[in-house]
């Protein structure tokens, strides 16, 4: 990243974050705070990250109603004079949730309790044993797949 996208990312995080404190006036958007622009080189899109607090069914709420928004809080950044205002593409930060439960689990460690921790879901799926080269040439070797 150059200095000149790192200064306009915080330029960006700093004016996305007065309009949507004092110019949306849609009720639905809670307690948001934008934690962090991206800016692409050509300055042709941004993703903006924003941490929302609240229940799962009011930040989802939240974030909707939120990117439903971009379009206005786009024409608002015009002040700043830019060449180009970037396209805005808004993403949750779930940075302050995933912290706070790192934290439970190694304070329940510390305690000496199991950490009562919801199974990781399976991404992909688990490989299936491949026969050794004396179990395929072996008499009576059967595929088992």
């Amino acid at each position: 990243m150059s200095e000149r996208t790192a200064r306009v990312d915080e330029l960006l995080r700093e004016e996305i974050s007065r309009i949507v404190a004092r110019e949306i006036g849609d009720p639905r958007v809670g307690f948001v705070t934008i934690t962090k622009v991206e800016v692409t080189p050509d300055l042709g899109h941004a993703v903006v990250w924003a941490s929302v607090i609240g229940q799962s069914d009011e930040r989802a709420a939240t974030i909707r109603a939120l990117g439903r928004a971009m379009p206005f809080v786009r024409h608002r950044l015009g002040v700043l004079r830019l060449r180009r205002i970037p396209e805005l593409h808004l993403k949750l930060d779930d940075t302050a949730e995933r912290g706070t439960r790192l934290l439970t689990i190694m304070q329940e460690l510390e305690a000496g309790h199991e950490p009562d921790v919801p199974p990781l879901t399976e991404t992909l799926p688990t490989p299936k044993r491949r026969p050794s080269v004396d179990e395929e040439t072996a008499p009576g070797a059967e595929d088992e797949t």
